[in-house]
């Protein structure tokens, strides 16, 4: 069975480790309402997708 000769350093560990970070979301803004809006999705505030109205946000209130 195979065993490590020599113990891992903690450099080579942390250099084996150094793409486990979490990403920040990536935020856009929509350029009709200028809410922030993840990309290629629906801005979920006026409806609008590359530049014209995917769905039809309904009006709150009445």
């Amino acid at each position: 069975m195979a065993v490590p000769k020599r113990r891992t350093s903690r450099a080579r560990q942390g250099n084996r480790r150094s793409h486990h970070h979490a990403k920040p979301p990536q935020v856009q803004y929509c350029p009709q309402c200028n809410e922030p809006v993840l990309p290629h999705r629906v801005c979920p505030s006026c409806g609008y997708y590359q530049g014209r109205e995917a769905v039809p946000v309904k009006v709150e209130g009445k």
